[in-house]
């Protein structure tokens, strides 16, 4: 898509972050033409560029609607009978089933996956509270989707790679430990930040190992506390550290260190 069409600012401040991906300047922008927004949404997929219609199984055409966000997608194909189908622009995307805006999706969305403060986001924006809630469910929920279906694995030889196990579970009446939930497992590349979660049944070696063989390549440095279910890394082909959490953050002898994987 041709980007020109967006506005240069002042002092060389472009609609894009150093690594080339939007920014909030950008989304404003955009959609001060919805025309313009709206095909930027089909360029880069999170909108329908093609929807077939379930009465007559065709192609639906593209129609201008300004009512219905501006498009919407409908059939007038003339067999037996007429066929009158019509889907909304948001059909099957991000934006489905919501009546905000495409543009307060984007702010929205935009805003939680950078972890603003919902206080903030509120105050910007003036979204109410079970708006903020229930957006951020579908966030962290598309999020865990992908990290689940991503089997790509991570580390390799100059790598390191934290590792850390940790239960989710609800308190009783708000305090004191966690007395029921799941077992996760996750590991964080330091060099770029690639990440897994992986549920496990507990933490045992057995559990354990077969997430690292998995997930991480041999040769890799693997930084972790000192679960005895990691006594055998070195076995598996892993240069192992272990930091005693009882004695500090920091192993004194290594500099080996976990907060990565731990603030994950």
């Amino acid at each position: 898509m041709d980007m020109s069409c967006v506005p240069r600012t002042s002092f060389g401040r472009a609609p894009f972050e150093k690594d080339g991906d939007v920014n909030k300047l950008f989304l404003t922008h955009l959609f001060i033409y919805m025309d313009l927004g709206i095909q930027f949404l089909k360029d880069v997929g999170l909108i329908r560029s093609k929807v077939t219609c379930n009465t007559c199984g065709r192609d639906m055409t593209w129609c201008a609607d300004p009512k219905r966000d501006g498009y919407r997608w409908r059939c007038r194909r003339i067999s037996v009978v007429v066929c009158s189908e019509s889907k909304s622009i948001k059909h099957s995307s991000w934006f489905q089933h919501t009546n905000l805006t495409f543009q307060e999706v984007l702010f929205l969305t935009y805003d939680i996956v950078h972890r603003e403060p919902a206080y903030r986001i509120q105050r910007v924006h003036g979204f109410g509270d079970n708006t903020l809630a229930d957006w951020g469910q579908f966030c962290r929920e598309t999020m865990l989707m992908y990290m689940d279906g991503c089997f790509e694995k991570i580390g390799g030889p100059n790598k390191t790679v934290e590792i850390d196990e940790s239960r989710f579970g609800k308190r009783k009446n708000g305090r004191s430990h966690p007395v029921k939930g799941q077992w996760v497992f996750g590991g964080v590349e330091r060099e770029s930040g690639k990440t897994f979660l992986v549920p496990v049944p507990d933490r045992s070696a057995d559990n354990l190992m077969a997430v690292i063989v998995v997930r991480i390549e041999p040769g890799t440095t693997v930084i972790s506390d000192c679960c005895g279910a990691y006594r055998d890394l070195d076995a598996q082909g892993y240069t192992h550290h272990a930091v005693n959490h009882s004695t500090g953050f920091v192993d004194q002898r290594t500099g080996a260190k976990t907060n990565r994987i731990e603030s994950t």
